[in-house]
C-alpha cells in the first residue's frame, strides 16, 4: 500500500502509466483530408461527429466553472478568441474512462466564457499506440502556413505526439492540424511531425505571433529547460534559445506560455508591456504534487530573460494547475487565463466519479502585472466579467465593524456564490493582532464547512481551510493553506465564488489567489462572515450574490446536457448515456 501510494505521489503528467489499461482504446486516424474532415474511430464508445454528453446536476458538479460532460479531463489546450467573437477551449479528454490515459482534445465553446457548449472531440490519436497530448492553437491570419488561400480566419492547431510502444514512453514529437471551420474540425498535416525527436521528455508547445514570425515555448521536461522556437509558417521550426533552470524546479518543467502582459501601477495606469514566462512543475511542488509558477522578464524575438531570479507561485492553492493563456484577445484588453482545478497527486481518485466525470477548469481569468511593496512583481488575476452568471444580491452590509453576518443559501438554486468584501478605515499602526475577517461555509445538516480568513495585524496572513469537509480522505489531500498579503494604505478587500465542489478566492484585487476542490457529503448553504477587533473606523463592506447555473438552461427534458448535436448536420445519434 505504501508503495503506490508513493507512485502516486511521483507519477509523472501525461505518461498515462496510472490508466487502467483495458480503458485503453485502439483508435486510427481521425480525419480525411478535406476541408469537411470526417472524425472516425475505430472503438465504439468514442463518439465522432457527436459532442459527449453529461449530467451536470450532481452534488460536486460546478454550475458556473466548465467540467467535462463525462469521464475524465486535464489541462487545457488550444485556448483561443475567433473572429465571431467565440471563446474555444479545448483539453486533454480521456472519452473512455474516469482517470487520464487515451489522450484525444476535448473541445467546448463560448461566447461569455461561463455558458460553454460541449462540442465533438477535435483531435483524435493517429494510432493505437500515440496519444495526443498538451499544445495550443493559432489563428493564421495572414495565410503564413499556406493552408488557408482563401481565407484570414484558419486555425492551426499544435499539440505534442506521444507514443507508447509496448505501453513504455517513447518519443514526443509536435505535430499540426489545420481548420477551415474556426476550430470545430482538423484536417492533422502529411508532413508531421513538424518537429522530430527521439525524447519522451518534450512536449506542449504552445504558439504566438511576434511582429513577423511565429514563437514556439516547449518544455524539456526533465531538463528543466523550456525551448524558444522560431517559425515563418508554423511549419519549419528552428530552435534560437533555451530558458533553463529557474525558479522551483520540481521535477519536471510542463506547460510553458510566454505572453506579453499589460503592467499596471499602483495608481491603476498602464504602462509599457512586460514579458511573461509562465511554467507549470509537477511533481514537486511546495505544498506537494503540481503547480504554476511565472517570471516577469524581457523578450526579443528569440531569447527571453527574467528580471530577477525569483520564483512566484501564481496560485496559493493547491489546484491550479498547466494554466493557459487564450491566444487572439485584443492587445488593448488583459490577457485571459483559465488552468485544470485538480492536482496529479489525487485527481484520478477524486469522488466525483461518482457522478461519471472527473475535472473542472478555473475560473476564467482577468490577468496583468504590477510591482507591490517589497515584493515587486504580482501577477494580478481576477474573474473574468462575471454578469453573464451573476444573479440578485441575497446580502449585503455596508458597514460590519465587529459583527456577523449569517446568509442562508439553501434556495440559491445553482448553490453558487460571488462575494466581495471591502474593509476601509484601516490605521497606519496600532492594528491587533488579533483584528479578522473571516467567512465559513458551513452545511447546517452535517457541520461540514470549508473556511478562510485574514489577520490584519501582525505578518497578516490570510488562510484557507477545507479540512471540515468529510467527502474525501486522502493522504496527498492538503487541507490548509496560506499565504501572507501585505497592505499599503487603508484598504483592503477579497472576494471569492464558491461553487458546489470549488472554492476561489482573490485576495486584495487579486494580487494573491487561490484556487482549492473541496468535497462535502452534503451541500454548503450556510454563509457566516465576521469580523473582529476591528479598530476606531476600520469597517467592511460586504455583498453576497447569488450565482445562476450556466448548464441548467441547457439540460434536455430528461435533465441531460446534450452540447452540439446539430454540428454535422446530422440528426442526434445515441450519446454516452445509451439514449438517442
Amino acid at each position: 500500500m505504501i508503495n503506490k501510494i508513493l507512485l502516486l505521489a511521483l507519477a509523472i503528467h501525461n505518461t498515462c502509466l496510472a490508466q487502467d489499461t483495458s480503458s485503453v482504446s485502439n483508435t486510427d486516424s481521425a480525419f480525411t483530408a478535406t476541408a469537411s474532415a470526417t472524425r472516425t474511430s475505430s472503438t465504439p464508445q468514442v463518439p465522432t461527429g457527436t459532442p459527449v454528453a453529461g449530467d451536470y446536476g450532481g452534488r460536486y458538479r460546478p454550475q458556473v466553472h466548465f467540467s467535462v460532460p463525462r469521464y475524465f479531463m486535464n489541462d487545457p489546450n488550444g485556448m483561443f478568441l475567433d473572429d465571431n467573437g467565440t471563446w474555444h477551449l479545448y483539453y486533454q479528454y480521456n472519452p473512455t474512462a474516469a482517470v487520464a490515459g487515451n489522450q484525444h482534445w476535448g473541445h467546448a465553446t463560448s461566447t461569455d466564457l461561463y455558458h460553454w457548449v460541449n462540442q465533438p472531440i477535435a483531435l483524435f490519436p493517429p494510432a493505437d499506440d500515440t496519444f495526443v497530448f498538451s499544445g495550443s492553437a493559432v489563428v493564421d491570419v495572414n495565410n503564413t502556413s499556406g493552408f488557408f488561400p482563401n481565407q484570414t480566419n484558419g486555425v492551426v492547431a499544435i499539440y505534442t505526439l506521444a507514443q507508447y510502444p509496448d505501453g513504455n514512453p517513447g518519443p514526443q514529437t509536435q505535430a499540426i492540424a489545420y481548420s477551415f471551420d474556426n476550430g470545430y474540425t482538423f484536417i492533422p498535416y502529411e508532413g508531421n511531425p513538424v518537429i522530430p525527436s527521439e525524447s519522451s521528455q518534450f512536449r506542449d508547445p504552445k504558439v504566438i505571433w511576434y511582429e513577423d514570425h511565429w514563437v514556439m515555448v516547449i518544455a524539456y521536461a526533465q531538463d528543466f529547460a523550456i525551448g524558444i522556437f522560431t517559425s515563418p509558417n508554423l511549419i519549419d521550426w528552428t530552435p534560437q534559445s533555451n530558458f533553463s533552470h529557474h525558479g522551483l524546479l520540481g521535477l519536471q518543467y510542463e506547460c510553458p506560455n510566454l505572453v506579453r502582459m499589460p503592467h499596471v501601477d499602483q495608481n491603476g495606469d498602464r504602462q509599457d508591456d512586460v514579458w511573461l514566462m509562465y511554467i507549470s512543475i509537477n511533481p514537486g511542488a511546495p505544498l506537494g504534487g503540481s503547480i504554476g509558477e511565472y517570471f516577469p522578464g524581457t523578450f526579443n524575438g528569440t531569447h527571453f530573460e527574467a528580471f530577477d531570479a525569483a520564483a512566484r507561485i501564481a496560485d496559493f492553492g493547491k489546484d491550479n494547475y498547466a494554466g493557459q493563456f487564450f491566444y487572439g484577445v485584443p492587445d488593448d484588453e488583459y490577457p485571459v487565463f483559465m488552468a485544470w482545478a485538480s492536482n496529479w497527486q489525487y485527481t484520478q481518485v477524486v469522488p466525483t466519479a461518482e457522478e461519471g466525470w472527473r475535472s473542472a477548469m478555473s475560473l476564467p481569468r482577468r490577468t496583468y502585472l504590477t510591482e507591490v511593496e517589497r515584493l515587486g512583481w504580482k501577477l494580478v488575476s481576477e474573474p473574468y466579467d462575471l454578469e453573464p452568471v451573476l444573479g440578485e444580491t441575497i446580502a449585503s452590509n455596508d458597514s460590519l465593524a465587529n459583527g456577523t453576518m449569517a446568509i442562508d443559501y439553501s434556495e440559491v438554486a445553482s448553490n453558487a456564490l460571488y462575494w466581495e468584501v471591502n474593509v476601509t478605515g484601516i490605521p497606519d499602526s496600532g492594528v491587533p493582532a488579533t483584528a479578522t475577517l473571516n467567512f465559513t461555509f458551513l452545511s447546517p445538516q452535517t457541520g461540514e464547512s470549508v473556511s478562510s480568513g485574514y489577520y490584519f495585524g501582525g505578518d497578516t496572513p490570510f488562510f484557507v481551510d477545507r479540512s471540515g469537509a468529510r467527502g474525501f480522505s486522502n493522504v496527498f489531500f492538503t487541507d490548509k493553506f496560506s499565504t501572507n498579503s501585505l497592505r499599503d494604505g487603508s484598504t483592503w478587500s477579497v472576494s471569492g465564488v464558491i461553487d458546489r465542489s470549488i472554492l476561489e478566492v482573490f485576495v486584495d484585487g487579486g494580487v494573491e489567489s487561490a484556487t482549492n476542490t473541496f468535497f462535502t457529503t452534503q451541500p454548503l448553504t450556510l454563509m457566516v462572515l465576521s469580523t473582529a477587533d476591528f479598530p476606531g473606523d476600520m469597517a467592511a463592506s460586504v455583498r453576497v450574490v447569488a450565482l445562476e447555473s450556466a448548464w441548467a438552461e441547457m439540460e434536455d427534458e430528461d435533465g441531460i446536457v446534450y452540447g452540439n448535436v446539430t454540428d454535422t448536420g446530422s440528426m442526434r445519434v445515441r450519446d454516452m448515456f445509451g439514449r438517442v
